[in-house]
């Protein structure tokens, strides 16, 4: 049953829709899946009893002829960053936990009183949410090693990261235990590590997705998205969560087209722009070896490749780590200990105690670290020499890919400068974690949609066992139909040339 998992989603939910599988089977196969993975970390919490009352109920609406939802019967693991009625939320932190223990028990999370948008949006089009996947802390990370509760763990090498911060996301799909997982992005968080367990991720426009009922890390780039294991069903899971929702004031109107009808557009004449800022530095050989494969896969194929530059690439880190530490400071100000979560006291203590107790135990070091950075820069003295700066820095990017994307169709770099790094190698520094992000933070400034592709496997510098390569793709604001078109040429291309 694990290769079933595996299946495009498109096809397993005709198998479901004409009665040749049923949803419990489907689920069962899932759950045994999630226990066989267990090592792997890639869960918080899983809704066993739930998901499968959930799968009789909908094989039992079947039955009576009914008609099923787009994702009927399909297993789906949602990032705990995500508010749920029916299971805890923690977002990889204590500060969430109603109370403390030790070790720290994920069960004993935030009980919401509602479903995040996207959560509700998959539960009507019949999805089975199967349990809450791990983190980094308040999606701060690149590794999944800031969860307050343990690491996820790269199902290609247990001691390899899986990436972050949607790492559980990735390993529950990587490793054949969903055939569908919902992330956010924020600088990457979606991209990276759907390279480095070599599946597909995707973060669409900004404002495409619903942020009602996510748990805001920083709102002007935080961004729900979708891994799966090829582009098809990527696609239908984005049609069934993104469209417009008055309950988020950053979502888009903009009407969500419909991508899983979609089909390949040809290579041929398509103008390919090669990043030259994002294949340089700090990519390592083999990563750059797989990319440069990949691009003279589509040449073959009758791609135009042009070298396209994004002068400004080099200010993403800098002025990211700005900004979006500046809203972290903003956003996390409301774990308090006063109106939900974590309370640390002794009897009755002066607020200033309260606050510097719960707030003392309930965040980590990470979280910690970005949250005085983002206090730092938005203070008085300081504010138009950095914050102000980070935005006119952020507006620059995004007019250099206003004036590469008037010569070409897509733009392609690698998705993450090296493969999957050892757990602990970059815990005790921050700025070459932070590093990890550089070919994915332009796309997140400028609000772009981008999607990571599976192409190849290469070796990590110090030697070692092939690890996985991502290839990533971005297009223009809301032009998802063309990023997908793309995306299936692309993945139907390197598949044939064996990337």
């Amino acid at each position: 049953m694990g290769s079933l998992l595996r299946e495009p989603v498109r096809d397993l939910v005709a198998k479901i829709q004409r009665g040749d599988l049923s949803a419990e089977a489907l689920t069962r196969a899932s759950l045994e899946a999630i226990d066989a993975g267990a090592s792997l970390g890639a869960f918080l919490h899983v809704s066993r009893e739930r998901a499968m009352e959930a799968a009789r109920s909908l094989d039992a609406k079947r039955s009576r002829g009914e008609t099923l939802g787009p994702l009927a019967g399909i297993p789906v693991a949602v990032k705990d960053a995500l508010a749920t009625v029916d299971a805890p939320t923690t977002a990889g932190s204590k500060i969430l936990l109603r109370k403390l223990k030790s070790p720290p028990d994920p069960a004993d999370g935030y009980l919401s009183p509602y479903d995040a948008t996207v959560v509700a949006r998959l539960r009507a089009a019949d999805a089975i949410i199967i349990g809450k996947t791990n983190m980094d802390e308040f999606a701060m990370g690149s590794s999944n090693e800031n969860s307050a509760f343990y690491p996820a763990k790269n199902p290609h090498d247990p001691t390899r990261t899986p990436g972050g911060s949607s790492g559980g996301s990735a390993v529950a799909v990587a490793a054949g235990m969903t055939p569908l997982a919902i992330g956010s992005d924020t600088g990457g968080s979606i991209r990276q590590p759907a390279a480095l367990t070599g599946i597909v991720g995707v973060k669409p426009t900004y404002g495409r997705v619903s942020r009602y009922g996510l748990f805001a890390f920083a709102s002007s780039l935080d961004q729900v998205g979708v891994f799966s294991h090829d582009v098809g069903s990527s696609a239908a899971a984005l049609d069934v969560i993104a469209g417009f929702d008055p309950r988020d004031a950053t979502s888009s109107q903009n009407p969500a087209p419909a991508l899983a009808a979609g089909t390949a557009c040809g290579l041929a004449g398509l103008r390919v722009g090669v990043v030259r800022e994002l294949m340089e530095g700090g990519v390592a050989p083999g990563v750059r070896a797989r990319i440069d494969h990949a691009v003279a896969t589509l040449a073959a194929a009758g791609a135009v490749i042009v070298e396209v530059s994004l002068p400004s690439a080099r200010l993403s880190v800098a002025s990211y780590y700005v900004i979006a530490t500046a809203e972290a400071s903003s956003n996390l100000a409301r774990y308090d200990g006063v109106r939900f979560g974590l309370r640390e006291h002794d009897g009755v203590a002066p607020l200033a105690e309260l606050y510097k107790k719960t707030r003392g135990k309930g965040f980590g070091r990470e979280v910690k670290r970005r949250i005085l950075l983002g206090t730092f820069v938005l203070s008085a003295g300081y504010y138009d020499a950095y914050y102000v700066r980070a935005q006119r820095a952020r507006a620059l990017i995004r007019g250099d890919f206003g004036r590469a994307f008037a010569s070409v169709d897509v733009i392609v770099s690698p998705t993450s400068p090296t493969v999957a790094f050892r757990l602990g190698e970059l815990r005790e520094d921050p700025l070459a974690m932070y590093l990890a992000d550089v070919c994915t933070l332009p796309a997140s400034l400028a609000g772009l949609p981008a999607l990571s592709l599976p192409c190849g496997f290469a070796a990590p510098d110090e030697g070692g066992p092939l690890l996985p390569v991502g290839l990533q793709l971005m297009v223009p604001h809301d032009a998802e139909t063309k990023l997908f078109a793309i995306a299936r040429a692309v993945e139907e291309s390197l598949t044939i040339a064996g990337a």
